[in-house]
């Protein structure tokens, strides 16, 4: 008979993934450090360290997963659909655009806000028999031998100990579990801060997602639910994030973002609260140790130029579900280190593409070389002319090529 499957870590990664293993019929237990909010209100969405003021751009294959899971109709009333994609440089003379329409797809994805997606998949796990959710507990050791992993805990002052064949560790960038494993990390501090906030522009956004890149920072400006309502993600560089935090600032962060922006979005009128998150890229040496496999931000955090983090980690997952049910036709035993080392090697291309690529275009348009501006911006023209580039790129960021 086949144990649980411990996840440590209950973030939209963490839920997503104990999801598809109960889909599958297999049991899992969920451990999540941060007691989650009481959803008393329909309409309201506390925040959860995880499912905070960040939004998420659900690829088309992502969306697809949810859709599987069965649960995207409940998602769906949250999100609003990107049928336009513009790319452009302050100041420069280049610009690229992608229109669904054009590229005979229903949408590039799905644009929507953390605190709606971890509230709807927290709903979802608690209705599923195979989950047993248990949070407010804090990891303090982890080991395995050849045949289990053991979790010693402490929840409310009680002490836990758990076994199981297989331990799923999504639990975040500063993962306790890969610091138990001895799993070492490249590390690079972008210095930069993510600003995150709602606005309302005078313009509809009619579905179109914007990518700026300015000398601040490369800023997104994404479709929300409400004609008028905008997500805006502004990396600025480290150690100015006051400058655009607090309610006395509200005019200037508006302005600001109207003078880097320009009138696309009409002007810029109201603002949410902002929040502030740091940038850096995190990669760990080995993603499968023993009986162990990391997951999520623990085995590859990204900066978010372009919304390619989350989706890379729900591909994983699908990834991982597949050799899972795989070995579950054949075997109890889900944690053979064969089968998590053979996961392992079939994501590495698929995540070494996309970190090069989200590495690459930080780099990319953070230099201010003027030679390296006309190479950049002539390559944006050339997106629009160059028969076959569109589709390509297209399917590659709706994850349909992974």
């Amino acid at each position: 008979m086949q144990q649980p499957v411990i996840i440590v870590g209950g973030g939209m990664v963490g839920l997503s993934l104990a999801l598809m293993l109960a889909k599958a019929k297999i049991a899992v237990k969920l451990l999540e450090a941060i007691r989650y909010p009481e959803y008393q209100d329909t309409n309201s969405i506390p925040y959860h360290s995880s499912f905070d003021a960040r939004n998420s751009a659900l690829s088309r294959r992502s969306v697809q997963i949810y859709q599987h899971l069965g649960i995207w109709d409940a998602l769906q009333q949250h999100a609003t659909p990107i049928l336009q994609v513009h790319i452009t440089e302050q100041g420069s003379f280049g610009k690229a655009r992608l229109i669904a329409e054009q590229e005979q797809v229903e949408s590039f994805g799905q644009v929507i806000e953390n605190a709606w997606l971890g509230r709807v998949l927290l709903q979802q796990v608690h209705q599923q028999p195979l989950i047993e959710l248990i949070d407010g507990v804090t990891v303090t050791k982890l080991t395995q031998d050849d045949a289990q992993v053991y979790i010693e805990a402490e929840r409310n002052q009680e002490q836990l100990t758990l076994r199981s064949q297989l331990l799923i560790a999504a639990d975040g960038r500063d993962s306790f579990c890969r610091k138990a494993l001895g799993v070492g990390v490249d590390e690079h501090d972008y210095q930069q801060m993510a600003i995150v906030t709602t606005v309302q522009t005078s313009k509809p956004h009619q579905h179109v997602g914007f990518e700026r890149f300015s000398p601040l920072g490369p800023l997104a400006l994404l479709p929300l639910p409400g004609e008028y309502r905008r997500s805006v993600v502004w990396p600025v560089t480290k150690g100015t994030e006051q400058e655009w935090l607090g309610a006395e600032n509200d005019q200037h962060f508006l302005d600001a973002l109207q003078q880097t922006f320009g009138d696309r979005a009409g002007r810029f009128e109201k603002t949410g609260q902002r929040f502030c998150f740091p940038l850096a890229q995190v990669l760990a040496h080995r993603q499968a140790v023993g009986r162990v496999v990391l997951m999520g931000n623990a085995a590859h955090t990204l900066h978010p130029v372009a919304g390619q983090g989350f989706n890379l980690c729900l591909r994983d997952a699908d990834v991982l579900l597949r050799f899972l049910t795989q070995q579950q036709s054949i075997s109890d035993d889900l944690g053979q280190p064969e089968i998590l080392t053979a996961y392992e090697k079939a994501r590495l291309p698929d995540q070494q593409r996309v970190i090069k690529f989200c590495d690459g275009v930080v780099r990319g348009f953070s230099n201010n070389n003027p030679l390296l501006k006309i190479v950049r911006n002539t390559g944006l023209l050339a997106f629009d002319f160059i028969p076959g580039i569109k589709p390509f790129v297209a399917n590659y960021a709706m994850g349909l090529k992974a």
